[in-house]
C-alpha cells in the first residue's frame, strides 16, 4: 500500500515557527516517525513538502493511479486552496486532513477550513501524533476496505 504524505506551506518551518504552537519536533523528525511506523503497518510513504500549491497539486495527479491513500496538512492553504480541494476531491483514494493544532481553537479566520468538505477525515491538535493517528486511520480504512 503507498500512502501519500503532503505538507503544504512553510511547514519546512516546524520546530523554528512558532513552536508555542506546533512545538519543536522539526518536519525531518516528523517524517522519520511516519516512515517508522508506516514500515511497521507494512505500507510505503511518499512524502512531499511545498510552498507552491501547484506542486502539491501535481504530486496528487502524478500519483493519481499508484496510491491507496493521502494525508495532506495544507497548512496556509487549508482557508483558501480551491485548486487543492478540487485535486483532492478528485483522486479515487480516501484523504485524511491533518493539523498539528487544533485550528478550531486558534483565530476566528482558521477555524473554517474548504479543505476538509474534500477529505475523508480530519485528525488535529495532537501536535505530531496528529500525522501518526491519521496514517494509522487510513492504513486501518483501506485494510477493511480492501480485505
Amino acid at each position: 500500500m503507498k500512502i501519500l504524505v503532503l505538507h503544504g506551506p512553510n511547514l519546512n518551518l516546524f520546530g523554528r515557527r512558532e513552536p508555542h504552537i506546533y512545538g519543536k519536533t522539526t518536519l525531518a523528525e516528523i517524517n522519520a516517525r511516519l516512515e517508522k511506523l508506516a514500515g511497521e503497518l507494512g505500507v510505503t510513504l511518499d512524502i512531499v513538502q511545498s510552498n507552491i500549491e501547484g506542486e502539491l497539486i501535481n504530486f496528487l495527479h502524478k500519483n493519481i493511479d499508484e496510491a491507496q491513500g493521502a494525508l495532506v496538512n495544507p497548512a496556509g492553504l487549508t482557508q483558501h486552496g480551491v485548486p487543492l480541494h478540487d485535486a483532492i476531491k478528485a483522486m479515487p483514494f480516501p484523504v485524511l486532513e491533518v493539523h498539528m493544532s487544533n485550528i478550531a481553537a486558534r483565530e476566528a479566520w482558521r477555524a473554517h477550513s474548504i479543505i476538509s468538505p474534500a477529505v475523508k477525515g480530519t485528525i488535529q491538535g495532537l501536535g505530531p501524533q496528529s500525522y501518526l493517528a491519521a496514517l494509522r486511520a487510513l492504513v486501518e480504512m483501506q485494510q477493511e476496505a480492501n480485505p
